[in-house]
């Protein structure tokens, strides 16, 4: 009891102090003191504001371009940004792509059922099905991943800077949904000289029709 008396004497004693100097302000010096409130009080707002307002683009709708199973344009759409919960995520892919796609991580080098695959087709993004790339892009690169000297579209994959693993690299995501891709160098062939390094498990191949 004699610790919560002293403190709550010492409290009492702060509050005294306190009201005896604010007794003693100016009309101008409360003033000044109001207007410093008023702006923290904003400022805290524009914070908070801030804080709470969802990532750019996650609830946005963005223009992709569609193509026809053979590989024609069909035109450039404005979309809806395809957003999902991390559990959903888990139930929709294979551990594998979702631990690539939603959580920027790298197939083994040759492991990837794509790697090696000549077919004639197009390459979909495997979360959400945007058309990324089209096999006359392909190239062998010798790296163990599937390779492309261009997208299908630009306006289907957005570029990112990537500065892990004390590297700086682009890394490549599917425009629509955010999956991670890969990333792209500049030691392609031709025409481009780019080199759109992906990984198989966050793409689907369909053969063109």
């Amino acid at each position: 009891m004699k610790t919560n008396l002293t403190k709550t004497r010492a409290l009492n004693d702060t509050g005294s102090q306190v009201s005896t100097v604010v007794a003693a302000w100016s009309r101008r010096d409360v003033l000044v003191a109001g207007v410093a409130v008023c702006a923290l009080s904003l400022v805290g707002r524009a914070v908070a504001a801030t804080l709470s307002a969802p990532k750019p683009g996650t609830n946005a709708n963005v223009t992709i371009e569609n193509f026809t199973a053979a590989g024609a344009s069909a035109g450039s759409a404005e979309v809806p940004k395809v957003v999902k919960s991390d559990e959903e995520w888990r139930k929709q892919l294979s551990r594998q792509s979702y631990q690539v796609t939603r959580h920027e991580g790298t197939e083994p080098a040759f492991s990837g059922e794509y790697a090696s695959n000549h077919a004639d087709g197009l390459y979909h993004c495997i979360c959400c099905d945007t058309v990324l790339f089209d096999s006359k892009t392909k190239f062998e690169s010798g790296t163990g991943w599937p390779s492309f000297y261009q997208p299908i579209s630009r306006k289907n994959v957005a570029e990112i800077k990537d500065s892990s693993f004390g590297m700086q690299r682009t890394a490549v995501a599917c425009r629509r949904c955010d999956a991670h891709l890969g990333h792209v160098f500049d030691d392609g062939p031709r025409p481009t000289g780019l080199r759109y390094c992906m990984n198989s498990v966050s793409l689907k191949f369909v053969a063109r029709t």
